[in-house]
């Protein structure tokens, strides 16, 4: 007997706290019945969870919509971009048939129910302070299936960095319990996820609103104790929070691989100040990091181009990257958005200056990172295997790499390997971002 209900598909944009929202409404929905189809051609309904971080993103959103309502398929439109724009989104589509926010996930059911059985009104579930509880235990429909997954640790932001609107998009920071995030991690285990990456947009705040102080280092130190998986990977740490007992945690735990991602965002005081960031010494948190983690890789990214940056703050950015030699490194240009601080700041920076600042940086981080590659050839670095090819191909990452982001590694071994397993690669050539070895 079919199903009377309308199967449902996914677009996703944005960042991976966006592809876990997209999984607990999918989750959502195949609870209460609706049968889950990503296949587009096949869906009765399809959800576009947007992203709305920078106007690139949105412009992607926005096109992809509108593909889909000029070839006739219906649409809810969720995620940032609702939240955003709100009643303006509807004006621009009049064919979307309902519009959820990012404090409104849970409503994704009662939204789908309703608009099956009266599909000319269009609804609206926006709150104005958004706010959804991570505490529920969501069972996520897992759209990505490999040998490693994201796990949300916590929404929201209480910081208020200048060019950011993620605070009015996601509310005030809010955590998971401990017992909450080891139990899915515990699940991802069971279903053959070898690495877990903890994100929020601030992982290193992590339960001070439930613990009364941050507390990344005593889940860390429970999440090490899972038997069912091997890697466990930490995103988004904020510099003023890098403090000795998270370094201690990194170090020490086995399962918690090397790698620190720490979006520094710029190098000068003056910059840093003018962003709401705080004006530490980032060059003395990277040394502090790698004299108490050995073999640590340091991730990170920057903002070229933010209002008020001069040919001198730029130069001194330039500087501080060829000095510290990161391992992995991502430029971002200043994107001027509305209900962030920067919008009304002077001095913003001509769009082509942008642009040749930015491809001086990633120039400069390619023959850095083509240097550190090249001095792995003749060792062992471990890595975890992910594909095993239809021609035979073995890829994997190491521990220095993030996926989706970082470089790959391409394996040769007479050896039996399977997704998931880690292993100790050595390294035979290398590439700017990518390695070769053998097992």
């Amino acid at each position: 007997m079919k199903n009377p209900k309308p199967t449902i598909g996914l677009i996703n944009f944005g960042c991976p706290k966006n592809l876990v929202d997209s999984e607990n409404m999918l989750g959502i929905l195949s609870k209460n019945g609706y049968e889950i189809n990503l296949d587009e051609e096949k869906a009765d309904i399809i959800l576009v969870n947007t992203c709305a971080f920078i106007k690139d993103a949105e412009k992607e959103s926005v096109k992809a919509i509108i593909e889909f309502v000029e070839s006739g398929k219906k649409i809810i439109i969720t995620g940032c971009l609702a939240q955003k724009y709100k009643k303006e989104l509807a004006e621009l589509i009049p064919e979307a048939l309902a519009f959820v926010g990012t404090g409104d996930i849970e409503k994704i059911s009662e939204v789908v129910g309703k608009i099956s059985t009266n599909s000319k009104e269009v609804l609206y579930e926006i709150s104005e302070n958004p706010y959804y509880s991570l505490n529920n235990d969501m069972e996520r429909f897992q759209i990505t299936v490999g040998s490693s997954s994201y796990i949300k640790i916590a929404e929201g932001c209480d910081y208020s960095c200048a060019y950011c609107v993620i605070p009015a998009l996601r509310g005030k920071y809010r955590s998971r319990t401990i017992e909450s995030i080891v139990k899915e991690a515990k699940s991802m285990g069971q279903k053959g996820v070898a690495e877990i990456i903890l994100i929020a947009q601030d992982t290193t705040n992590y339960g001070k609103d439930l613990y009364g102080k941050p507390s990344l280092p005593e889940l860390l130190r429970e999440l090490n104790k899972v038997e069912e998986i091997s890697w466990i990977r930490v995103m988004y740490a904020y510099p003023s929070l890098v403090n000795d007992e998270f370094i201690q945690a990194i170090a020490t735990l086995d399962k918690v691989v090397k790698s620190v991602d720490i979006p520094l965002q710029h190098s000068h005081p003056e910059m840093l100040k003018l962003m709401n960031r705080p004006a530490v010494d980032n060059g003395k948190i990277i040394e502090k990091l790698r004299k108490n983690i050995p073999g640590v890789s340091i991730r990170t990214v920057f903002i070229t181009g933010f209002p008020g940056e001069t040919e001198e703050h730029f130069e001194h950015l330039y500087n501080f990257i060829e000095k510290y030699k990161f391992d992995k490194l991502g430029v971002f240009e200043y994107s001027k958005e509305k209900q962030t601080d920067s919008y009304k700041l002077k001095g913003h920076v001509a769009a082509k200056i942008k642009k040749l600042r930015k491809k001086r940086l990633m120039e400069l981080q390619q023959k850095i990172s083509k240097k550190i590659n090249a001095s792995l050839i003749g060792k062992e670095i471990i890595s975890l295997i992910e594909v095993l090819t239809s021609d035979g191909k073995i890829i994997g990452r190491t521990y220095k790499d993030a996926p989706e982001i970082d470089g790959l590694v391409f394996i040769e071994t007479k050896k039996i390997v399977s997704p998931g397993d880690v292993v100790q690669v050595k390294i035979t050539g290398a590439s700017e971002y990518d390695l070769y070895g053998v097992v």
